[in-house]
């Protein structure tokens, strides 16, 4: 009689799981998992410290991005990249049970990939970085000194530099996410042109509003092939109490199947830095919940 039962069992598994087979792998993710929160450590102003995970689990963050640093005058190494910061910062986000979904490249602000030789080797050693963190996403920012906006040069020479960075990041399944002003066009259009699956686009939804783009509908046009990760920001106000509108953006990201990280990137300090982003972290788990009940 067992046999028998156990064969029941077995058929009805198989079933399933040829079942779950038909149906596309984001759909499936989509009415199961969940998102998770995490702030960047510039924003619980801990930048490159390993304090912002006491503070991240203190505020009830999943996650912190941490960014690589800036190195100091005259000196070419980048933070990040020294082994006693890394196991410092590594061994505190185990002790408080907070993840590192992402690392980030600020210093491209004013030392532009576009333009120089040394931002280059940065981001080609910020892989092993990554590696050696465990970390799959490295965030590569072009604002300030390094915005491609009316700059085609810029452009051309930032495709040039990805296509040869981008075959160690596919060795390494590290992904580059590009953070900018540009369009959801004009990404498309560099990520294109590059053609490796391995650059992507980090979008920030408060940037891109500032900068008059339909967030929305650029979200939904980009979709999961294209971005890989969400910076949630509002400059004008506490979450839920400015501009954007979360709800509005969660409903393009169910569009795309996105599911995961939602990456704080606070500027309005109201209430000072840590009751702040605890006020944005729990507006932000009544629209991205950890999880989601299945239909």
């Amino acid at each position: 009689m067992n046999h028998i039962k156990n064969r029941r069992h077995f058929l009805g598994m198989t079933a399933s799981a040829a079942g779950s087979l038909l149906v596309p792998r984001s759909i499936v993710a989509a009415k199961s998992a969940g998102f998770s929160i995490g702030a960047c450590d510039w924003t619980l102003r801990k930048a490159t410290n390993p304090e912002s995970m006491v503070l991240a689990k203190r505020i009830g963050l999943d996650g912190v991005e941490v960014d690589l640093g800036r190195p100091a005058e005259g000196v070419e190494k980048l933070p990040l990249a020294d082994k006693t910061l890394q196991d410092a910062i590594l061994r505190e986000s185990k002790t408080q049970g907070v993840a590192i979904p992402s690392l980030a490249m600020g210093v491209l602000n004013s030392v532009p990939l576009k333009s120089s030789e040394l931002a280059e080797q940065w981001v080609y050693q910020s892989v092993d970085i990554a590696t050696a963190m465990k970390v799959k996403l490295v965030l590569l920012a072009f604002f300030g000194k390094g915005d491609l906006r009316n700059d085609d040069e810029g452009k051309a020479r930032t495709i040039e530099r990805l296509r040869k960075l981008a075959p160690k990041a596919e060795a390494a399944g590290v992904v580059y996410g590009i953070e900018s002003y540009l369009t959801a066009d004009e990404l498309i259009e560099i990520v294109d042109a590059v053609g490796s699956k391995n650059i992507r686009v980090y979008y920030d939804l408060g940037n891109m509003h500032k900068v008059g783009e339909d967030i929305y509908s650029a979200i939904t046009k980009l979709g999961t092939k294209y971005i890989c990760q969400f910076h949630a920001k509002d400059l004008d106000g506490l979450y839920g109490k400015g501009s954007i509108d979360f709800p509005k953006a969660r409903q393009a990201m169910d569009e795309i199947n996105y599911r995961g990280w939602i990456m704080m990137e606070g500027t309005v300090m109201s209430l000072g830095v840590e009751e702040s982003n605890r006020a944005d972290c729990n507006y932000l788990r009544t629209v991205f919940p950890k999880s989601l009940k299945k239909t």
